[in-house]
């Protein structure tokens, strides 16, 4: 231990106290879900930069002021170098695949009002958002015009929501050809953005999933994908149930195929990280 608090002093890394490391976590998770317990070197090596250009000497001064004065633009800072918004097109294929085979048939035909809820809970900079509305554009075809099909996107982060909002993205190489032709624009370099039509299908709002969940409609589904590995098990149990109770009976929550859901949850499971009310 002697040796690693000389060689983060040398390189300049701040410490934090017991006292003001409890304060923290324990701030953090209580808001917005986010089990820190575990993370104490990442919270000295993320924030280290954050405090000293803020002009703080120490951490418990910026301890003090965040839980005291902290405003909303200090929260996100905060949340932004604490959690990674890591995300990318085409991720985890399979379950895009059951969500317009499977689930895509089974709810339309039951939908007389031609119009489906969907919300993907945690969108980070938006490829997940965008690429469902391709999926489904795929899927209607030339009826598409006739469904409303507008994806509720939301997020903690502000910076993440700006990214999504201009959606301009580099594309992986094995992004589908026929996609980039037909659902975005070169936007210089190796830089594309996704065409209007596919911008105007998402919704971007900036939403806190600790906070009850009281939008107009209710989900026909819920993608919550890399979201919830930030939670300990009391949180991701009450999310869970407060996603059920927003999801329409017969609805589906899909989430990332790394995840698992807590036991004794009324879903049922109909397929890898998929389940339906």
């Amino acid at each position: 231990m002697g040796y690693e608090f000389n060689y983060e002093e040398k390189m300049g890394t701040l410490l934090i106290s017991d006292e003001d490391f409890t304060r923290l976590v324990r701030f953090v998770q209580r808001n917005y879900g986010i089990d820190l317990h575990q993370k104490r070197q990442l919270i000295q090596s993320r924030l280290t930069a954050t405090i000293k250009g803020r002009g703080f000497s120490d951490f418990k001064s910026y301890v003090d002021y965040l839980l005291l004065k902290g405003s909303g633009d200090d929260i996100n800072e905060l949340l932004v170098k604490l959690t990674t918004n890591y995300t990318y097109f085409m991720r985890e294929t399979d379950s895009f695949d059951y969500f317009q085979k499977s689930i895509l048939p089974q709810i339309t035909r039951r939908k007389a009002d031609k119009t489906l809820a969907i919300w993907s809970a945690g969108c980070s900079s938006g490829e997940e958002p965008y690429n469902i509305t391709m999926y489904m554009m795929d899927y209607f075809g030339s009826q598409w015009g006739a469904w409303d099909t507008r994806i509720l996107a939301t997020d903690l982060s502000l910076g993440a929501l700006e990214k999504a909002e201009k959606g301009v993205y580099q594309l992986p190489e094995n992004f589908p050809e026929q996609w980039r032709e037909s659902y975005f624009t070169p936007a210089g370099g190796r830089r594309y953005q996704v065409t209007k039509q596919v911008r105007n299908n998402v919704i971007f709002r900036q939403f806190n999933l600790m906070d009850p969940i009281q939008f107009r409609r209710k989900f026909d589904v819920i993608f919550c994908r890399n979201v919830m590995i930030y939670f300990d098990q009391p949180t991701k149990t009450a999310l869970i149930r407060r996603f059920y109770d927003a999801t329409v009976p017969g609805g589906y929550l899909i989430i990332s195929l790394s995840e698992t859901l807590p036991p004794n949850l009324p879903y049922k499971r109909v397929s890898t990280s998929i389940f339906q009310k």
